[in-house]
């Protein structure tokens, strides 16, 4: 398996990357109604929402990585933070950030 920590780090730098490429994209749109038509200032802004709610995503994914790399830290990854069971091997591989096991998560 490959070492989690790796993958958590290469995940935080690729987010980081994101966060600089998409920057322009949530910059206040511009209303100058003589520059612009009615429809064309609406995908500005539309698009400008979907950039805000993507780098929210980011940013949600950012802090669960981050109390991954806690949990190594801690020698307590790996296993889920509401039971302590371990959580499967497979489950951790597909998301290494995942904090809880498939039976608490169920409920």
């Amino acid at each position: 398996m490959t070492d989690p920590r790796h993958i958590l780090q290469s995940r935080l730098k690729a987010l980081d990357a994101e966060d600089t490429a998409a920057a322009p994209s949530q910059k206040p749109v511009t209303l100058d109604q003589q520059s612009t038509g009615r429809l064309t200032r609406m995908d500005a802004l539309q698009n400008q929402a979907m950039a805000q709610a993507q780098a929210r995503r980011r940013a949600a994914e950012r802090q669960k990585i981050h109390a991954a790399l806690q949990r190594l830290e801690d020698g307590e990854y790996g296993y889920c933070t509401d039971c302590g069971e371990e959580i499967a091997p497979a489950r951790l591989a597909a998301d290494p950030a995942i904090a809880r096991c498939l039976e608490c998560i169920r409920g």
